[in-house]
């Protein structure tokens, strides 16, 4: 008897699971319908003009991010659609690209919903190599300029043989600067990269140049400066900050290269790191 009556008891428990799971079953029978125009372009079909192509995707059958509407519309609607993705989490930078009018990450931008089209395009002012990919090379090889490592004279013998050491006070300094993924959202959304890009370093490398040169730990700075000192690297910059503006992780290449002027200008200079690094002592077979 004992057993019935915990049965009766759990009738209401029941009923509410039952009801809840038909309030459920209802709103999922109502579609959430979002237009989705994506940028189109076939090179094995050059006879065609690129053109944007509409899709009409339900939201409640994929994720709530714009990668994911992507993703749903390559999967279920059209397998030729090409697009880089990666990380998923804003890290790697792969699937920059331009979604209603903004440079930014298709896998940390919330799909809203609203009557008027979601517009994808690939990075503004890019050799598109299919769809919304762009090709990257021109972009990846000007980081080559600027030696994105730490350079320190005199120390080649003792390598891996001492830490180098920094202060907090000097790591703070790089907060801002190194979290940088190298998307290329604002280098895309430069005006004067649009005119000059194969000798503007645009914002994105300066913004690494300046991170190495402050850097507590790097001996050369003044070589690295050396080597922005013309006409286009840096001085192209029209303080539009349309970099700043668009950056999907928060940071002020503007401002970077603000600073980057007043350095090569002389204005300021770069101070001295509050912890020396020791080398090995050899007498001590260090």
């Amino acid at each position: 008897m004992s057993y019935f009556k915990f049965i009766i008891k759990l009738q209401p428990y029941f009923k509410m699971l039952k009801k809840k799971r038909k309030m459920r079953n209802e709103n999922e029978v109502l579609p959430r319908i979002q237009i989705v125009r994506v940028y189109r372009w076939n090179p094995e079909r050059p006879q065609v003009r690129p053109y944007m192509q509409q899709f009409s995707v339900d939201l409640n059958k994929c994720g709530t991010m714009v990668l994911d509407v992507l993703t749903f519309i390559k999967a279920q609607h059209d397998p030729t659609l090409s697009f880089r993705r990666s990380c998923r989490e804003g890290i790697c930078g792969c699937c920059a690209m331009n979604i209603d009018g903004i440079n930014t990450l298709a896998c940390i931008t919330k799909v809203k919903e609203s009557p008027q089209p979601l517009v994808i395009y690939p990075l503004p002012h890019t050799y598109v190599i299919r769809d919304l990919v762009p090709d990257m090379e021109q972009f990846l090889g000007q980081f080559q300029k600027i030696d994105l490592y730490l350079k320190r004279s005199g120390e080649d013998d003792y390598l891996g043989m001492r830490q180098i050491l920094q202060s907090p006070k000097d790591r703070r300094k790089l907060d801002g600067l190194y979290e940088c993924i190298m998307c290329g959202c604002c280098t895309y959304s430069c005006p004067p990269y649009w005119w000059l890009g194969d000798k503007y370093l645009g914002p994105a490398v300066l913004l690494q140049a300046y991170r190495w040169i402050m850097d507590s730990r790097d001996m050369a700075h003044k070589e690295r400066l050396a080597k922005l000192r013309d006409f286009y690297s840096v001085y192209r910059c029209q303080t539009i900050f349309n970099c700043t503006k668009t950056c999907p992780k928060g940071l002020n290449p503007g401002k970077a290269i603000a600073e980057l002027k007043r350095l090569l200008a002389g204005l300021t200079n770069k101070r001295k790191s509050d912890l020396d690094t020791a080398l090995p002592n050899p007498c001590r077979k260090e």
